[in-house]
């Protein structure tokens, strides 16, 4: 299951271990494309990283500190530090890589 985050719990979800933050918005359709891939990926390293969900609209703050400029953007943290960045339309297969890359 992909989280939903907002402003309030996002440092607390990122701080430990994996997580692939996705910034998307609901009126986006490259971000409603890359939604089946998100909640592939969070089912594929379930118990391994965390897949989640940022609205842009919603936690703006967030957006903000990230330098969200276009959306979708696709943010991998490690330990709370970023370690990739992908914008736009990502492949499963990509996405999974640098997921794997980290673990």
């Amino acid at each position: 299951m992909t989280k939903q985050l907002t402003t309030e719990t996002f440092a607390s979800e990122i701080k430990s271990g994996v997580t692939l933050v996705d910034f998307g918005a609901s009126w986006c359709p490259p971000c409603r494309m890359l939604e089946p891939i998100v909640d592939e990926l969070s089912e594929d390293f379930e118990g391994q990283a965390s897949i989640a969900k940022v609205d842009v609209d919603e936690s703006q703050e967030v957006a903000a500190k990230f330098g969200i400029r276009s959306i979708p953007t696709m943010i991998l943290f490690k330990d709370g530090q970023v370690v990739d960045t992908a914008v736009g339309v990502q492949s499963k297969q990509l996405l999974a890589d640098k997921i794997s890359n980290q673990l």
